[in-house]
């Protein structure tokens, strides 16, 4: 196993655009690819971009049966998604709590397209294609913002709906560092 440093809100890697991937089904990706679940499992996350442990290439994963960090969030496939294209399939927005690892403590409300297609390629090039919605919607463009440069916090609207996670949701597992 092979965890990672997550890099935090402030360090100015966190605000680069990322470059696309070009050579797929290499020993390089693959180690990217198990270092990237191997970190987002030990941390407990339903996402993680490749810019959060320092990689500035247009790889996300996310996925989960049961999150501790989204008790009440359906199950999302767990999925490697490289060089990413977002397209939502209406205007439909929908508000909702993020948290993110590289922003550890704190949640906010943030409006994201409720139902988006997704498209780019598995770490074997191999294409991928899906309609999703709700809270599967919501991890993919999360993530993907990273692959921008841009953290959850940029996109709050009402910041009196953005703070710790332990004020907000004293429910979930104090030892929880989102």
């Amino acid at each position: 196993m092979s965890v990672r440093e997550i890099l935090k809100m402030g360090d100015p890697r966190l605000l680069l655009k990322a470059e696309p991937v070009t050579d797929f089904d290499t020993p390089e990706l693959a180690t990217l690819v198990k270092d990237m679940f191997d970190t987002m499992h030990a941390a407990n996350g339903a996402g993680l971009a490749a810019p959060q442990i320092g990689v500035n290439l247009r790889v996300v994963i996310f996925g989960f049966r049961n999150s501790a960090r989204y008790p009440q969030a359906e199950p999302v496939p767990e999925t490697v998604l490289i060089n990413p294209v977002l397209m939502p399939l209406s205007d439909a927005t929908e508000e909702g709590w993020e948290g993110c690892l590289s922003v550890p403590g704190l949640r906010g409300v943030v409006s994201r397209w409720q139902q988006l297609r997704y498209t780019g390629v598995d770490q074997y090039g191999a294409t991928i294609d899906r309609t999703v919605d709700d809270f599967h919607a919501r991890v993919v463009q999360h993530e993907c913002d990273h692959l921008d440069g841009i953290l959850y916090p940029m996109r709050i609207k009402d910041f009196t709906r953005f703070g710790y996670t332990s004020v907000l949701f004293p429910e979930l597992d104090p030892d929880d560092d989102d």
